[in-house]
């Protein structure tokens, strides 16, 4: 996982779990801004207000991107909170919300937020998704 700071706010983000969808720089709702992946580093916080990238890191369809806030307590009940599974279109599996992955070995492993896993078949970290549906050009 690599860190970025500004202030308060750490962005995180682990390259591993990165789609490339390019929703974090590209089109209407990139923020550019921050998020160039021609510039080193590729994550810059200080053009934008703390709460604009929040904001945007909330629209990580991976959940590649995360965030904390330092001296930021918050308790969150899980206990209800419904997991939506979203297939997109020619892509991965999104789920979006609190998930359990049991491994064939029996251990298990708990993701909450977004997690895209791979549909095609073609990722080199299963379960889960790591953007190769673009490369091979998977349909479904």
């Amino acid at each position: 996982m690599k860190k970025y700071k500004k202030d308060t706010l750490t962005i995180n983000w682990e390259p591993e779990k990165c789609i490339h969808s390019t929703k974090c720089w590209r089109g209407e709702t990139g923020l550019p801004t921050v998020f160039n992946p021609k510039e080193k580093p590729w994550i810059n916080p200080e053009k934008e207000s703390i709460e604009t990238i929040i904001a945007h890191i909330k629209q990580c369809p991976s959940g590649a991107l995360s965030y904390s806030l330092e001296d930021e307590k918050v308790e969150v009940n899980l206990e209800n909170q419904v997991t939506n599974v979203t297939i997109l279109k020619n892509g991965p599996l999104l789920c979006s919300g609190k998930i359990t992955i049991v491994y064939p070995d029996g251990r298990t492993e708990e993701k909450q937020n977004n997690t895209a896993l791979c549909r095609c078949g073609a990722s080199a970290n299963k379960p889960f998704c790591d953007g190769n549906h673009n490369k091979i050009g998977f349909k479904g």
